[in-house]
């Protein structure tokens, strides 16, 4: 993971001075962002701005109007150099220094201890966003999307929470026991309660849960990943592994994925490639009981849809056998992330009504696949794992009647880093065993549908060594 350069921290301001240097419309902005905390504002300005005047009187900030000295910092815990004059700045920050005092200077960040976030007030709950030495627009930007995603009564939950500590520590013991309380509080009904205002039922309903004991089944969620792409996983995925205790996780899935869940978490790769397993079916089965019948909630995280060639199936067996509890929460299927990567649609009003989701290795010596018949009736095709039997799945469904001359697309890496997209026809479709990276994922595209998509800045696939008489 890429290492920052500032370390993300509070500053606890409560009653305490904070010192803001300057005349004009800068400092008057750091008035109003300091005046969202509980903060003592000391402005010393010389010759202050009516704007800068007017924010001081109507958020009770003390106005010190002289010019600036090293004294006027006396008791401060942080400094904020707001002059918009470099040499002024510079002596401001050069005195905070040598009184001990962490300083920011708007503007220049070269002279900063510390720099001022975009901010997302939900008090006490407080969100703060850096962006490492980026345009402050891209904080802004990100705080917009944060505040619409909280609601405006956040704050209140929070401080609920906090007056409901100590009664959580008195009921339940330190560790697994609270955390899951905690979960449950701030998902169900206690949340909706508190957040509505009915903070009395907020805890009733609280009490009885708490009263209830301590929560120590296990559970497994099964959760299919995506394709690869942080941002495709699902809102209930990335909430899921915020709350595990363990993760098992295929090796299709990618590390930004896996380091989606909780930071200390465990993680178990099991990963399945051909020709390599880590793991066999039979023994990731048995790490999900017995994680799951030791108390731990269990997060078995699989490329794509879990089912979808996912073998989700032996696993939710295995935990019915077993006892276990579960749950799948879907994912984005390769299928859909290589049509979209591709933008070719997979069914079009008047050419393809219908989808077929296969794998290329069910084919077994000179017979034909079992969907072969809904190709040839027009169906769109997605075959999974395809790159090594693509030559094979060409040669059965030409040799059934199927033209060589059906468009065909193939994604490697769909929605990740690396991702190609080659095209074709049928007839070129053994070119990709070469073409394609040997440990890449790829999924290949096959029906009329096809033909009516832009993918002209796509690979094409080089001629297949198939008679023309069979691309025919």
């Amino acid at each position: 993971m890429p290492r920052l350069t500032s370390f993300p921290a509070f500053v606890r301001v409560a009653d305490r001075v904070v010192a803001i240097v300057g005349d004009g419309a800068a400092a008057a902005a750091k008035v109003r962002l300091l005046a969202e905390t509980q903060a003592k504002l000391r402005v010393v300005a010389a010759h202050a701005e009516d704007e800068l005047r007017a924010d001081v009187a109507r958020l009770g900030a003390t106005l010190v109007e002289e010019p600036f000295a090293p004294r006027h910092l006396d008791g401060a815990v942080l400094v904020f150099a707001a002059t918009e004059d470099e040499a002024a700045d510079t002596a401001i920050a050069a005195a905070a220094r040598t009184a001990r005092i962490p300083v920011n200077v708007v503007d220049r960040p070269a002279l900063c201890d510390f720099t001022t976030p975009a901010l997302v007030n939900r008090a006490p709950l407080a969100i703060a966003i850096g962006t490492e030495g980026a345009a402050p627009v891209l904080a802004r930007h990100v705080r917009a999307k944060i505040e619409a995603m909280l609601a405006p009564d956040l704050g209140r939950l929070v401080a609920f929470a906090d007056g409901l500590r100590a009664t959580v520590a008195r009921m339940l013991p330190a560790g697994e026991a609270r955390r899951r309380f905690w979960a449950r509080a701030f998902e169900g009904a206690v949340a909706a309660r508190a957040l509505a205002g009915d903070l009395e039922g907020a805890r009733d309903e609280a009490l009885r849960e708490l009263s209830a004991g301590a929560d120590v089944a296990g559970y497994v969620w099964l959760i299919g990943a995506g394709p690869g792409a942080t941002d495709l996983l699902t809102l209930r995925a990335q909430r899921v592994l915020q709350e595990v205790d363990v993760i098992v996780h295929d090796a299709l899935v990618p590390s930004e994925v896996i380091a989606m869940g909780r930071r200390d978490a465990e993680r178990i790769s099991v990963g399945k490639r051909k020709g390599h397993h880590e793991a066999t079916q039979s023994e990731i089965e048995a790490i999900l009981v017995r994680e799951a019948k030791a108390g731990r909630r269990v997060a078995r995280l699989k490329s794509g849809d879990p089912m979808v060639f996912g073998r989700v199936g032996e696993e939710m067996a295995a935990l019915s056998r077993a006892g276990v509890p579960f749950e799948v929460v879907p994912g984005v299927t390769a299928a859909f992330a290589a049509a979209a990567s591709a933008k070719v649609p997979l069914t079009l009003r008047g050419v393809a009504s219908s989808l077929v989701f296969a794998t290329g290795h069910d084919l077994d010596g000179r017979t034909l696949p079992d969907w072969s018949g809904l190709a040839l009736g027009g169906a769109t095709v997605a075959v999974y794992m395809g790159r090594s039997v693509a030559g094979a799945v060409a040669e059965r469904l030409m040799e059934a009647g199927l033209s060589g001359r059906t468009p065909v697309a193939a994604v490697e890496n769909a929605a990740r880093p690396g991702e190609r997209v080659f095209a074709g026809r049928l007839a070129d479709l053994p070119a990709l065993a070469h073409e394609a990276d040997a440990g890449a994922p790829v999924l290949i595209l096959i029906g009329e549908a096809l033909a009516q998509a832009d993918i002209g800045d796509a690979r094409p696939l080089a001629a297949a060594a198939v008679g023309t008489t069979a691309a025919a």
